[in-house]
């Protein structure tokens, strides 16, 4: 019980010297707190980046689905036995029918300001379009099994002639890994911005906590000499980096609120409808602990590198 007192006696007192430390050296604190504010305002909007590149993706990962054509010539009835065929597959969501009409009366809705194609149509006489099964999976990676299935030979045919003109997977999935392939680049870039921002706020905390060390180097050499522990000289110096995090922090997400805010609108009829202030504020304690958990590493490992430099040890 007494070490458990005596224990939570010295860690007041290394408390309580590293505020007085960090009020001490006022100026010099504020500019640490300055620019590790620039490296958490960094780590934050590349958090944001990150979620508006997962809404685009899931987006579109929503909208893609297999559009399998038939020709012209294949019967209503094949094409709806096929429908049920296709159901029948584990990894089938939905699939809708269209028929050659629907299809027709779409093609021209697309193309009702072109009148070439729609008099090229008229002078053909007849429905040039075959019937369309939309097939939506239930998850983007089992598209695959489905387009094999729906390629492979003599399963869908009639009379061993194939009545499928054409299926759109392939093209769909080349977009799709497209954008995979853009969004794991920003994330690898966001990752190595984020790492050499803190690389460089870790090398300016630690200069200022050299700084702060040699303007306490009077008092360490007294503590020393008197036979103070070393958790008990370098404790207060590591309190420093610590608030410099913790305040650094804390401005970092009110500074956020006005940003986000007046970003919001623009980001939500630019980024099919992600609002950043409201997803700011939603995910805010998980902001908060990314925030605080960086600045305040941040500030700690460079407080115990400088005075271990400092001390060598």
């Amino acid at each position: 019980m007494i070490e458990n007192a005596d224990t939570w006696t010295k860690l007041k007192r290394i408390t309580k010297a590293g505020f007085f430390n960090f009020w001490r050296n006022g100026t010099v604190s504020l500019a640490s707190v300055l620019v590790m504010m620039v490296t958490l305002l960094a780590i934050g909007f590349i958090s944001f980046a990150g979620a508006i590149l997962d809404t685009a993706l899931a987006e579109l990962r929503d909208k893609i689905d297999v559009n399998v054509t038939f020709v012209p010539s294949a019967k209503e009835a094949e094409v709806l036995e096929i429908k049920q065929t296709i159901e029948s597959l584990p990894e089938v969501l939905l699939v809708t029918y269209v028929s050659r009409e629907d299809a027709l009366e779409a093609f021209k809705e697309r193309h009702k300001n072109d009148q070439s194609i729609l008099s090229a149509l008229d002078e053909l006489g007849e429905n040039p379009l075959g019937a369309v099964l939309n097939v939506k999976a239930r998850d983007p990676s089992q598209y695959a099994s489905v387009a094999q299935f729906l390629e492979s030979d003599g399963t869908i045919s009639n009379g061993g002639v194939s009545v499928i003109d054409r299926v759109n997977y392939f093209e769909n999935k080349a977009a799709i890994d497209r954008l995979a392939s853009i969004i794991s680049s920003a994330d690898r870039l966001g990752f190595a911005l984020t790492i050499i921002l803190a690389v460089i706020s870790m090398l300016i905390a630690f200069n200022t906590i050299r700084l702060t060390i040699y303007i306490a180097k009077d008092e360490i050499a007294v503590m020393r000499l008197v036979g103070a522990s070393m958790t008990y000289i370098q404790g207060p110096f590591v309190v420093v980096g610590v608030i410099y995090g913790v305040v650094a922090g804390l401005i970092t997400l009110l500074m956020f609120l006005p940003m986000t805010y007046w970003l919001g609108s623009a980001t939500e009829s630019f980024f099919a409808g992600f609002n950043i202030f409201s997803y700011y504020v939603r995910h805010l304690p998980e902001m908060a602990f990314i925030v605080f958990f960086s600045g305040v590493m941040i500030g700690a490992l460079s407080s115990i590198l400088a005075i271990r430099r400092y001390l060598k040890v």
